[in-house]
């Protein structure tokens, strides 16, 4: 399969993270939305990897997964204690980072 279907897929994925982060006001869902734009770029980095048969793009995609992983458990923390404490996911409600 040629390299450019998998770009095309990973703008695609990319595109609708965008649009979700930016019109979503669900924690959880702004978190999955940055979830699937990494993934897009993760299948990026793996497609130019396959195509140019060097193995940095894979070596990337590990890297972007252990900050996921990172960022999905840190956050999720701060989302439970923020759901316990004000009993809403709406991030127009969060107001404890503001001045």
């Amino acid at each position: 399969m040629p390299t450019n279907y998998y770009l095309v897929l990973s703008a695609i994925l990319f595109g609708l993270g965008v649009v979700a982060f930016v019109f979503k006001r669900n924690i959880i869902t702004i978190f999955m939305s940055i979830e699937l734009m990494l993934n897009a770029v993760n299948l990026a980095f793996v497609a130019f990897s396959q195509a140019l048969g060097k193995l940095d793009g894979q070596v990337f995609v590990l890297f972007v997964i252990v900050v996921a992983a990172a960022e999905a458990a840190v956050g999720l923390g701060i989302v439970i204690l923020i759901a316990r404490n004000r009993q809403s996911l709406n991030v127009e409600r969060v107001n404890l980072l503001k001045f």
